[in-house]
């Protein structure tokens, strides 16, 4: 199962779920992560996946690549602008949409800047042990 993980800056949300998907599917899933505008890797979805055992810190941000989209069997968006930015994807491939709040763009203190990402954390982590069952 191919799977890939689709969100505006490929920085928090679609890299904490690419680490949440090899985690929960082991080996299952090849298992990929991508931005529209790719900003890299937001340090505090670092610091909130390895708070859990997670290491993300050797993922790297990147574009979304439209060739390595049609090779995917399943493709979730994680932000509305990442929904509307994909291309038509050919039947085949099953699509999913998460509109989940951007905790790279939450302001606050360093405290509610990190508990905003456990939040976001999560939420992916609960989607995605959802959708496991039905993929597998």
């Amino acid at each position: 199962m191919k799977v890939m993980f689709v969100c505006t800056g490929n920085s928090a949300r679609s890299q904490m779920a690419e680490g949440w998907a090899r985690y929960l599917s082991g080996d299952k899933w090849e298992v990929h992560s991508a931005g529209v505008q790719p900003r890299g890797v937001n340090p505090y979805a670092i610091k909130t996946m390895q708070e859990i055992g997670i290491d993300i810190s050797q993922q790297k941000s990147k574009n979304l690549d439209y060739e390595l989209m049609g090779q995917m069997d399943v493709i979730v968006t994680l932000c509305d602008n990442a929904k509307e930015s994909c291309p038509v994807t050919p039947p085949k491939i099953k699509t999913f949409h998460w509109s989940l709040p951007d905790p790279a763009g939450f302001t606050g203190t360093d405290e509610q800047k990190k508990q905003f990402f456990r939040t976001v954390r999560d939420e992916i982590r609960e989607r995605i042990k959802k959708l496991l069952p039905g993929l597998s």
